[in-house]
């Protein structure tokens, strides 16, 4: 009986992928949540130009399905009507590639990714049409917790958190994309291995940032790279609900580097940032998490190109400070505290030289910065991606 079982599977014919196009109608949310549930391995849901009309989220938990529109501007996933607080859209399956649509307006967040390994984002924008509110969804494209990440073409628009956010990830690819008009532009937190490159960023509260917070199931991020990005006008207030992380962000805030180790930032332009180019600071809240270390610890800032910074300081005491100093900070911002810092550029670099990261700025020793000569330790190696995942946008 059993070699009859297996005679039959060997000659069974192989599943064949398909492609399952839904179109734009009344009953488009029912027609594409049924696609997304019923799709096999392999197959695409192929979504027909037009403007889709959704009242609830949509959810993909099968393995190696492709979701296609006809491009951002053509294929419009919109929320305005969504009757729940969630994402517009939630992955839960690895080897899933979401690209050429746009998603607008959800209650939540715009797509979310947890758990979804070798995710693909892919020429999407996600978009809150109103503009900045901080009733609008917290992030706009969210992977977490996740190995093999790669954003690329992506464009947010509006997020009251993170327009771009990967968290608690390993081996993380954000490129060729734009973030304007959210709290944060790109936010890395607590990820091993990410390169952050050829983005641009303009109009937030702050343009990038590399973080490292506590009480989460991954701490200790490390080995990040953010190079030869466009980080300007970084001139919205921050429009965070209260209480949340990034409310603290100060507006005109370009590139900041918080409690994160191995971190290269270098070859970037940076213009017009009205509290700093670059902010390298320890986290300053109370927490009780013992092993989380709150310090940035051997971090490279160099040959960034630098325009005008610092002339609209609103981090905490910076007016203060700016008009002790003939009226602007300078465009690279150190709170002092940490290890293993070097900043090599052509601009100074102010330091407050506290003995803390939590202890006020009004106890602050501002003075130029000073680091050491010699040899700088070596970047962080190249995140390098599976080949599937570099294939699927070709």
């Amino acid at each position: 009986m059993k070699a009859l079982i297996l005679a039959l599977l060997a000659t069974a014919a192989p599943l064949v992928a398909k492609t399952v196009t839904v179109s734009p109608a009344p009953d488009a949310q029912e027609r594409l949540q049924t696609a997304l549930i019923e799709a096999e391995p392999g197959d695409t849901v192929q979504l027909a130009a037009g403007r889709y009309d959704l009242t609830d989220g949509l959810s993909l938990d099968v393995a190696k399905v492709t979701v296609r529109g006809a491009g951002p501007d053509k294929t419009v996933l919109s929320f305005k009507g969504q009757k729940g607080a969630g994402e517009g859209l939630l992955v839960t399956s690895p080897d899933v590639v979401l690209r050429d649509f746009a998603v607008e307006d959800t209650k939540g967040d715009g797509i979310k990714s947890k758990g979804a390994d070798r995710i693909v984002y892919h020429n999407v924008r996600v978009e809150w049409t109103g503009g900045p509110n901080e009733k609008n969804g917290a992030y706009g494209v969210y992977p977490v917790s996740s190995t093999d990440v790669l954003v690329d073409k992506v464009t947010v628009r509006g997020a009251s958190d993170a327009g771009i956010y990967v968290g608690q990830s390993k081996n993380i690819v954000v490129r060729n994309s734009t973030a304007e008009m959210n709290v944060a532009g790109i936010e890395i937190e607590n990820c091993y291995n990410a390169d952050v490159y050829h983005n641009t960023a303009r109009h937030n509260a702050g343009g990038i940032l590399v973080f490292d917070l506590p009480n989460l199931p991954q701490m200790g991020g490390h080995s990040i790279r953010v190079f030869e990005n466009q980080v300007s006008d970084n001139d919205t207030p921050n429009f965070a609900p209260k209480g949340n992380i990034v409310a603290s962000v100060p507006t005109g805030t370009g590139i900041m580097v918080m409690a994160n180790r191995d971190v290269h930032v270098f070859a970037n332009t940076l213009a017009n940032n009205g509290n700093s180019n670059v902010m390298l600071i320890g986290y300053k809240r109370p927490f009780e998490d013992k092993s989380y270390n709150p310090l940035i610890r051997d971090v490279v800032v160099r040959d960034n190109k630098h325009g005008r910074a610092g002339f609209a300081p609103s981090l905490p005491g910076g007016k203060d400070l700016a008009a002790a100093m003939g009226g602007a900070l300078p465009p690279v911002f150190w709170d002092g505290t940490g290890t293993g810092v070097i900043v090599r550029e052509i601009v100074p670099t102010l330091s407050l030289n506290l003995p803390a990261p939590a202890v006020p700025v009004d106890q602050a020793k501002p003075a130029p910065a000073s680091f050491p000569a010699g040899p700088l330790p070596p970047e962080p190696k190249p995140v390098v991606l599976p080949a599937s995942m570099e294939a699927a946008i070709r």
